[in-house]
């Protein structure tokens, strides 16, 4: 890679680790990447702090490919030895908050779509988006993002969405839906005996979803996990608590909608009631007939299911790829940090795979 070019997103980087850029606070980074894509020739625009542009000779005859990642983080872990906003260098590696989640990903993405932009034989538009709120799935994110592009006449036909893989391909990841559950019964005193204990009811109602065994299993995924992981209940000892508030973590598949999931559990207890904090983060799956996939195994990749969630789950009517920098072990941790070198192979690694993979989709 030329000097000049690793000098642009290496500097790009640097700024962005300097720029706190929580979830919600994201409007510095989101300044920074609107001034470095527009000095770079591209016309930018923004909705909220997601910063998004289109290649110079976008033809809306032409199918849409997304490049997307994001630029917020999440709060600095208290562990931190270094300071979190100080992007030094040392042996090879980057340092600092959002360095590997997906400042990586989302300035490698940023100068592939500019060595791209100005191209007249792009046989799809290219489209780049580095949102906000991923980390929180907030409602100024991808959730805004996406319907302003809808209303701007743009329809994404599929996407490459950069987060830490190791450059390997994440073709799909699971869902998410929190139940937030409550089991009432009647207080007495417990010396009399009296009452009816709330938590002997949630109890029931929780070994019934314990030991549930859906229906069906993703040929993908596998299995809906379904733990309780939270339970809170009565407040002094001497008295039979007459309510139980407890809290089931559901890790769904593209099975069953989240819709289904939720429906499905709720058939299965007799006491409780239990109310879904949202229903928006779906499973992601990916066909293995899909080009993006195509294109990965003929570069020698491996497809894998991710453990963790992204914008994938938000990306509900469009297949999306997973692929980027860095290591998800490294993410939301102290001291994190990016080699050099992964964002030097990833740039040219992000040229061949969109290069195959529109070679298979003109077959």
């Amino acid at each position: 890679m030329n000097e000049s070019k690793s000098h642009t997103y290496l500097s790009l980087l640097r700024r962005l680790i300097a720029t706190p850029s929580v979830s919600r606070q994201e409007n510095d980074t989101a300044d920074i990447i609107y001034d470095h894509l527009a000095e770079g020739g591209a016309d930018v625009h923004r909705i909220h702090n997601n910063v998004w542009a289109l290649n110079r000779h976008y033809s809306p005859e032409k199918p849409t490919l997304l490049l997307n990642s994001h630029h917020d983080t999440v709060k600095p872990a208290a562990s931190y030895t270094l300071n979190p906003y100080d992007p030094v260098i040392r042996d090879g590696k980057l340092y600092g908050l959002g360095s590997n989640d997906a400042g990586a990903s989302a300035v490698s993405l940023t100068q592939v779509f500019m060595d791209l932009h100005d191209s007249t034989e792009l046989p799809w538009n290219i489209l780049l988006a580095i949102t906000a709120e991923e980390e929180v799935g907030g409602e100024n994110g991808m959730r805004a993002f996406l319907p302003h592009i809808a209303g701007q006449g743009i329809t994404v036909n599929c996407a490459v969405v950069g987060e830490p893989t190791g450059m390997q391909p994440a073709v799909a990841e699971r869902g998410l839906v929190v139940l937030d559950c409550l089991t009432k019964g009647v207080t007495g005193h417990a010396a009399r005996g009296e009452g009816v204990n709330a938590i002997y009811k949630a109890m029931a109602d929780i070994d019934r979803l314990r030991t549930y065994r859906f229906p069906h299993s993703s040929e993908v995924l596998g299995d809906v996990s379904v733990n309780i992981t939270q339970i809170n209940a009565g407040w002094q000892h001497n008295a039979i608590p007459d309510e139980c508030k407890w809290v089931v973590d559901i890790r769904t598949t593209d099975r069953f909608t989240n819709e289904e999931t939720v429906e499905l559990l709720r058939a299965q207890v007799k006491d409780s009631q239990l109310t879904p904090r949202s229903t928006r983060v779906r499973a992601s799956v990916i066909p293995d007939t899909h080009p993006l996939v195509r294109a990965a195994l003929s570069l020698g990749l491996h497809p894998f299911v991710s453990p963790t969630t992204s914008d994938m789950s938000l990306m509900y009517d469009f297949p999306s790829l997973k692929i980027g920098p860095g290591e998800s072990s490294r993410s939301h941790s102290a001291d994190e940090f990016v080699y050099l070198a992964e964002i030097e192979g990833a740039i040219p690694l992000y040229h061949k795979l969109l290069s195959e993979f529109f070679k298979l989709s003109s077959i």
